[in-house]
């Protein structure tokens, strides 16, 4: 690999990301790249950061006694949706 990333600098090939980011570009050619693992990660950030997000509107609802609005959004994905546009939470 060490080869490799020489000869693309020779070469002009990523030349000034080479030179920045050689040990990265080292230690993530040594790993084998796991998009099963990958798209696993990605799916876990995404539902947190959904509920999150529904977490925050409730909160908000909560504090501006809305608790109707709560148990609407609660069991209507279109109102909890409308509500957090509202509120500009995303």
């Amino acid at each position: 690999m060490e080869k490799a990333i020489d000869e693309c600098i020779k070469k002009g090939i990523l030349a000034e990301f080479l030179r920045k980011n050689r040990a990265e570009v080292l230690r993530v050619s040594i790993f084998e790249y796991d998009e099963e693992e990958h798209m696993r990660q990605e799916r876990e950030e995404s539902r947190q950061e959904g509920i999150e997000q529904v977490n925050d509107l409730y909160d908000k609802l909560f504090e501006l006694g809305r608790s109707e609005d709560v148990k609407r959004a609660v069991k209507d994905a279109k109102y909890r949706e409308k509500l957090l546009g509202e509120f500009h939470i995303d």
